[in-house]
């Protein structure tokens, strides 16, 4: 597989084969991720490989799914839950806020629970109502959750196997209109990953304007940048990656470089992850900015029905609004 072709989907789907393959104590659960692989096919074809007592076919109940793998992990096992969409977590919410992500800190230490739960995020694919959520900053405000997203086949096979290692619980947001997105997945299985679970990467480099960015915006900021260039400027665009932690320290390296910085996620602006990165980034590298830190998110209001959703997104003329604004100062 080493230099492949592979969508997003499938190199999460290679990332959980790997880790079963690694290690007899993952077992995945959640609705539909059996016989029919998964509504989106991630995890299509392991429950054949692997058995009916490693890919668990759940009734619908995520606070039941959730429940069943906070009592596996307590036993030893590295349970992956599958939360089929993002607007679906809601019921689940009180195990994960109120037990998963406190267990270790309840019990002085002497516990810990070792899961995934993976979560399909955001719009873009006409979905009916709960379907379309960027619920990211509940969790990453949820002390003792790792937060992270992938945004293309690398890193989802790459850190879908480091978060399954991880012995703290992760949440792992998945950009659904992404998935069917090629990229290639370089594999060396003796170098391991190039990158660490929490670390943010450098996608372009830039030198006048840094657009930080995570999950499905990083291909809106990825052409954002490509069509400043068109007119002379020059933009940095740092994938995060990690909601929490936040790899703060390549973030400031950025921003103090560009000097200017534009925050752009799908979810709603107010008190969303940009408002923490806007705090931080002000308060760390402040005088080194040349102009405020800016925001390109959703508006706040519900999410919007599937036709008027495009109005809703963040897309490139939203982010290069921004980069004018910012520039201008």
């Amino acid at each position: 597989m080493a230099g492949t072709k592979l969508t997003l989907a499938k190199g999460l789907n290679a990332g959980l084969r790997k880790a079963m393959e690694d290690d007899p104590k993952v077992v995945l659960m959640g609705e539909d991720v059996g016989k029919l692989g998964g509504v989106f096919r991630i995890t299509e074809g392991l429950q054949k490989d692997f058995g009916e007592d490693r890919v668990i076919d759940t009734p619908l109940a995520e606070s039941g799914i959730v429940g069943s793998a906070i009592g596996l992990a307590l036993r030893g096992y590295r349970p992956v839950v599958e939360i089929q969409f993002d607007g679906f977590v809601y019921p689940a919410f009180d195990q994960i806020v109120s037990q998963v992500a406190k267990m270790h800190a309840r019990s002085l230490g002497h516990l810990r629970l070792p899961m995934v739960i993976r979560i399909p995020c955001g719009g873009g694919i006409g979905a009916v109502e709960h379907h379309s959520e960027s619920n990211e900053a509940y969790f990453a405000h949820t002390a003792g959750l790792r937060v992270v997203t992938c945004s293309d086949a690398a890193d989802g096979y790459w850190m879908m196997q480091q978060a399954i290692a991880s012995d703290d619980p992760v949440i792992f947001f998945e950009p659904k209109r992404r998935y069917h997105e090629r990229g290639t997945v370089e594999i060396d299985e003796a170098a391991g990953p190039v990158l660490g679970l929490h670390d943010a990467r450098v996608l372009r480099e830039g030198t006048d304007a840094t657009l930080l960015c995570y999950g499905p915006m990083v291909k809106v900021c990825l052409a954002a940048a490509e069509a400043a260039e068109q007119e002379g400027r020059s933009l940095e665009v740092l994938d995060l990656r990690s909601l929490s932690p936040l790899d703060l320290p390549r973030i400031l390296e950025s921003v103090r470089k560009t000097c200017r910085a534009v925050v752009v996620h799908e979810a709603s602006t107010f008190l969303g992850l940009g408002a923490e990165i806007a705090a931080l980034v002000q308060q760390e590298a402040f005088y080194h900015l040349e102009a405020p830190v800016l925001r390109v998110g959703g508006y706040n209001i519900p999410y919007p029905p599937s036709r008027f959703e495009e109005h809703f997104l963040p897309d490139l003329d939203r982010v290069l609004d921004a980069v004018d604004r910012s520039l201008g100062y």
